[in-house]
């Protein structure tokens, strides 16, 4: 079989305490960088034994060399510095039970270029260490200017934003051909800003700050396209669109705001949906689904520890054949289990219960389709 995989595992997993140990020695200058590499070697080396166990067909590395599922990659371009996001999301995102959050933001000081290999040799690791498909994860460029907009692009280096979004796309591009001469043969990109356009709160910021949010999806659809245009055709190209994983609260709201523009205008193989809760909305959207595109169905929560029934997450399948035939449906989380380190610490799900949702999808699938 070739990925989407009828089990999928969508990236990041729970820190071990001993990589967060090991981070905080290092960054007190008591460990040396070859050590702590070592040491988040030795664990991933532990994760992917634990996915082939559970008979995954795909692994990763479960995104352990990583501070953040975003900022690592986008920090790393040239010029690109953390801001201040004029998107808000928790309670100002519909949810009166939190307080409101700011996700990350990026700001652009400069002209965009990617100076050196990013994820490369993280890749190369995970390939050597697993008997299966290794699977990487980048973020979507569109985090570059969707929580900052505009004001976000240094207008001397960008007087014309199309130009903005051709370096975006080139530097990600750059990174996508030396993976695949590395060998990778799937690829995720992960992005949030479509489903966040979703929410008819975020919406309206969006709007407010001088940005029209019925033709981001079209210009986003755009740069994706250019960031992955001329990728090795071995490679499957899957997207996942996330709500935001923070269990206090994030986006709401069905994808059919976007569903049409994105399943339709976006050349990737796979689409990742989060349909874990009431706000994710219903499967209707999937009817926009093009017949050569797949679904992988994020029914079981990443988020909360309490398993979910396994005669309803077949129900839930079977409702979703309503609009794509089973053959290009698949199942997996709803995210990954960390978004970023310290993340792992305010979940307060433990290891087991997190190899439990795992062993939940993989049995899921071969009770559904014969195989994972």
């Amino acid at each position: 079989m070739s990925p989407p995989f009828r089990a999928e595992q969508v990236g990041s997993l729970l820190r071990p305490h001993s990589i967060l140990d090991a981070r905080r020695e290092h960054g007190a200058g008591r460990m040396t960088s070859k050590a702590l590499r070592e040491l988040e070697d030795a664990e991933i080396r532990k994760a992917v034994a634990m996915q082939e166990e559970l008979g995954f067909k795909v692994t990763t590395d479960g995104e352990y060399r990583r501070e953040s599922w975003n900022r690592d990659f986008l920090l790393k371009l040239a010029d690109v510095q953390l801001g201040k996001s004029r998107i808000a999301v928790g309670a100002a995102a519909g949810n009166t039970q939190t307080s409101p959050r700011e996700p990350t933001a990026m700001v652009v000081t400069g002209k965009l270029t990617r100076p050196e290999q990013i994820f490369v040799e993280d890749f190369k690791f995970l390939k050597s260490v697993t008997h299966v498909t290794p699977k990487l994860t980048i973020p979507s460029p569109t985090i570059l200017h969707f929580r900052g907009g505009r004001d976000a692009i240094d207008r001397k280096a960008y007087p014309d934003i199309q130009q903005f979004y051709a370096d975006a796309a080139q530097a990600v591009r750059e990174e996508i051909a030396e993976l695949a001469a590395a060998g990778c043969t799937y690829l995720q990109i992960d992005d949030v800003n479509f489903a966040y356009l979703c929410d008819p709160r975020v919406y309206e910021q969006v709007r407010t700050m001088g940005e029209n949010p019925d033709e981001l999806p079209h210009t986003y659809a755009k740069l994706i396209n250019a960031a992955i245009e001329g990728h090795d055709s071995r490679m499957t190209i899957g997207l996942h669109m996330c709500r935001g994983n923070a269990q206090t609260g994030s986006t709401a709201g069905g994808y059919d705001r976007v569903a049409e523009t994105v399943f339709n205008e976006i050349n990737v193989s796979c689409f990742f949906l989060e349909f874990d809760d009431p706000r994710s909305g219903g499967f209707d959207p999937l009817r926009f689904m093009p017949s050569h595109k797949s679904a992988v169905l994020g029914l079981v929560s990443s988020k909360t520890a309490p398993l979910e029934s396994k005669d309803l997450l077949k129900q839930r399948l079977d409702e979703a054949t309503r609009y794509v035939p089973l053959d290009r449906l698949a199942i997996s989380t709803q995210c990954g289990f960390s978004s970023g380190a310290e993340s792992t610490l305010r979940k307060g799900m433990s290891e087991a219960e997190q190899r439990a949702k795992l062993q939940l999808v993989a049995d899921v699938a071969r009770d559904i389709w014969g195989t994972t």
